[in-house]
């Protein structure tokens, strides 16, 4: 049974998927800017919707900090820049192949 977590590192602007202590997977993400920036702690994913629609991309995944998620884009240049307000952007076909692996109630780290 896989023990998977999600590790968002702010500094290198990527999204790790671990099983236990192994990166499975890294994706490239864009994070919050700096009048909105992304907030570290400890998190976890409460809900899944696909086709939010808008800048959400085809996933909205909500975290347990009110308005924040892991979602895709309709700016996909925006990956790897601090520009969003404050939520984790991802590639549509990167958050279409991590919501299916992750489950809800999946642990986010987000850290510096």
């Amino acid at each position: 049974m896989p023990n998977y977590r999600i590790i968002v590192d702010l500094s290198d602007r990527r999204l790790y998927l671990l099983d236990g202590d192994t990166v499975v997977r890294q994706f490239p993400v864009a994070i919050g800017k700096m009048l909105t920036q992304t907030p570290t702690g400890e998190y976890t994913i409460v809900n899944k919707h696909p086709n939010p629609g808008g800048p959400f991309g085809v996933m909205w995944m909500g975290l347990s900090k009110p308005h924040y998620g892991i979602h895709g884009t309709n700016a996909p240049s925006s990956i790897g820049q601090a520009v969003s307000h404050g939520c984790i952007r991802m590639y549509n076909p990167d958050v279409l192949e991590l919501s299916k692996i992750v489950p809800i109630g999946t642990r986010v780290t987000i850290r510096p």
